[in-house]
């Protein structure tokens, strides 16, 4: 099994929205880091959102804030971003990522960081049409 599985992803006009989701096995899911970032063909990786998962304590990208959300279900080991507002600058590949034993400090100052995080999942493809 892989260790993250992202699904929800697909196509919406603008303004509409869409919930992703990141799957960890078991195993998998630690206290630490849990993050999405977003990729577009020629551009570099980019931090969407963090989620510390001992306290739930969130930290977003600028350009999503008050439109994203991160959750967490521990029981289910599943991460969510729900994505609202979308506008076809958010089309992108998605990504969701861990950091096993990331503490908070960690999370809070490396959150948004693709190089601070150990373990991807095969991504989610969200397009936005104007």
């Amino acid at each position: 099994q892989e260790p993250l599985l992202e699904s929800g992803g697909g196509s919406v006009q603008t303004g509409g929205s869409l919930r992703l989701a990141c799957a960890a096995s078991r195993d998998a899911y630690r206290l630490g880091c849990m993050a999405w970032f977003r990729q577009t063909p020629g551009k570099e990786r980019e931090g969407v959102a963090t989620i510390y998962t001992d306290t739930g304590v969130e930290t977003y990208a600028d350009s999503v804030k008050a439109r994203f959300t991160i959750s967490q279900d521990s029981a289910e080991n599943t991460v969510y971003l729900q994505m609202n507002s979308l506008k076809p600058e958010d089309s992108a590949m998605y990504y969701c990522a861990q950091k096993k034993y990331g503490n908070a400090g960690y999370c809070r100052h490396r959150g948004l960081d693709p190089t601070a995080f150990d373990t991807w999942g095969q991504g989610t493809q969200v397009t936005v049409s104007s």
